[in-house]
């Protein structure tokens, strides 16, 4: 009995190590996409360089970005893009009086948290729009009901800093209705390495979600394709 659980506990690290190069090669296998590529949103501007493809030369394309921003945690450390460098991450707005939406949309991130707790490249962020209420204290205790990874953080700051965040950086809304309610979206919002918005999913839609599970691997394995470019 033994050795069966030694010998399962190590087939599950092989494919624990062994996901990234298959999805990779799914991405690149003879040259070609395997899966359609995920989109950019946001505005899109043509540039004045160009890259050759296939003997052709193809304009690039500048893409919408997400601004700096500086929040804190719920452990009260700063956060900024230096904490996703080269990193994906999915982003969330909630608030802790929030009625029973936001906790849905939290448990969803949740599953995904423990989906992907392996993976060093996937982190989560939970942004409060309610700072007010919200402070470093209250946004560890309500963190604490979801025993989440150090890759899940839960993020508060100044309401300026957020609302831009969310209308100007994420495309979402986020917005003050009265003293203690609010206006916001249910989006889980993808983002690549490059602080580009590549996807959004209702965080109370269970197909959304599973969607986004599958989505967050594409994204994956477009980035271990541009590292691999980059060494040639």
């Amino acid at each position: 009995m033994r050795k069966a659980s030694i010998l399962k506990k190590i087939l599950i690290l092989v494919m624990i190590l062994a996901l990234p190069g298959f999805l990779y090669y799914l991405l690149t296998v003879k040259g070609k996409n395997r899966y359609t590529p995920l989109p950019f949103y946001g505005s899109k501007t043509v540039a004045k360089t160009s890259h050759r493809v296939h003997g052709k030369d193809i304009p690039d394309t500048i893409y919408h970005k997400l601004d700096e921003f500086k929040l804190t945690d719920q452990n009260g450390k700063p956060v900024s893009f230096k904490n996703f460098d080269k990193k994906v991450f999915v982003a969330a707005f909630f608030y802790t009086r929030c009625p029973e939406v936001c906790n849905t949309v939290n448990s969803f991130v949740d599953s995904l948290d423990i989906n992907y707790r392996k993976n060093k490249m996937v982190h989560f962020v939970s942004i409060t729009v309610d700072p007010e209420h919200d402070t470093q204290p209250v946004l560890k205790q309500y963190a604490a009901k979801f025993k989440p990874s150090d890759k899940w953080l839960f993020l508060t700051g100044d309401t300026s800093t957020i609302y831009n965040l969310a209308h100007n950086g994420l495309l979402v809304n986020a917005s003050k209705a009265g003293e203690g309610s609010f206006i916001l979206d249910d989006k889980l919002i993808l983002v690549d390495s490059e602080k580009r918005i590549r996807g959004y999913y209702s965080g109370t839609s269970r197909p959304d979600v599973m969607k986004l599970k599958d989505e967050i691997k594409v994204l994956i394995a477009e980035e271990l394709r541009k590292v691999d470019k980059a060494l040639y």
